[in-house]
């Protein structure tokens, strides 16, 4: 006569099953998995001047605010001291001498230009230059 198989009852099957998983997760080494990143804090923002906002008030009392802040770089990573464009030294940037460095600023000569002297001074510039 063939020996039966014993017949666990479900209890002990289920604490068997358990002992051999805690067997073999302890086989393999625990990694830690990585954390997240940390949220980012108005601290970590880079500072920047708002240059506009606008409300929009919607039904419901609902308001969206749309702000519009400075650049905090420039495009392809391009930085100039005033000293750099300021060729001559005499305090001003004029159209060739911003021509010369940057054809980016030759194209927004005319839009820095606050005062519509053919010249920018530190302040026009405030903003571009990084």
């Amino acid at each position: 006569m063939k020996p039966r198989p014993a017949i666990l009852s479900r209890p002990a099957l289920a604490a068997t099953l358990l002992a051999a998983a805690c067997t073999a997760h302890s086989a393999v080494p625990a990694t830690p998995l990585p954390l997240p990143p940390p949220p980012a804090t108005p601290a970590d923002q880079p500072l920047q001047r708002q240059t506009g906002m606008v409300v929009i008030e919607r039904e419901h009392g609902q308001k969206i605010i749309v702000r519009s802040l400075e650049p905090d770089s420039l495009v392809g990573g391009d930085r100039y001291e005033f000293g750099q464009l300021d060729a001559d030294g005499d305090g001003f940037v004029e159209r060739g001498e911003a021509g010369a460095v940057d054809r980016y600023l030759l194209r927004a000569f005319d839009q820095l230009d606050a005062n519509r002297d053919g010249r920018l001074d530190r302040d026009e510039l405030t903003g571009w230059i990084l």
